[in-house]
């Protein structure tokens, strides 16, 4: 398989994610998503839930269907929304707020790690490394 056929199946199955974790934030696990919004966002929780849950829904969704020439921009936002979406991580593992099977410290400490992966990835799926 060549790297242009690795960074499409790259780049789709991130989409494919964001679709199913934003469809999860509206539906089955609204609730365990509340525990990642920090106290400090000036939305209730569930709002918040609900928006970036809609967000995810259409970045995923740009993600699976972007030519070839948009590819690029679309990366950067999406890495730019995991980078946004970060201090929810950090609420949680901060607050010590179990969701998702992160019921200890560390594993919700070891969760801030994969963070930087989900960025990488969404640059990397889409050209621009």
């Amino acid at each position: 398989m060549n790297s242009k056929t690795i960074n499409t199946v790259a780049r789709i199955a991130l989409g494919a994610n964001l679709i199913v974790a934003g469809i999860s934030h509206l539906t089955f696990a609204r609730k365990a998503f509340q525990a990642q919004v920090p106290d400090w966002v000036p939305l209730q929780k569930d709002d918040t839930v609900v928006y970036s849950g809609l967000a995810e829904i259409a970045l995923g969704s740009t993600l699976v269907l972007t030519d070839q020439e948009h590819q690029q921009a679309v990366g950067k936002v999406a890495a730019s929304f995991f980078t946004a979406v970060f201090p929810g991580n950090i609420s949680q593992y901060v607050n010590q707020r179990s969701a998702f099977g992160l019921d200890t410290n560390r594993k919700r400490f070891l969760r801030l790690f994969f963070q930087p992966v989900l960025v990488y990835w969404a640059l990397k799926s889409t050209d621009n490394l």
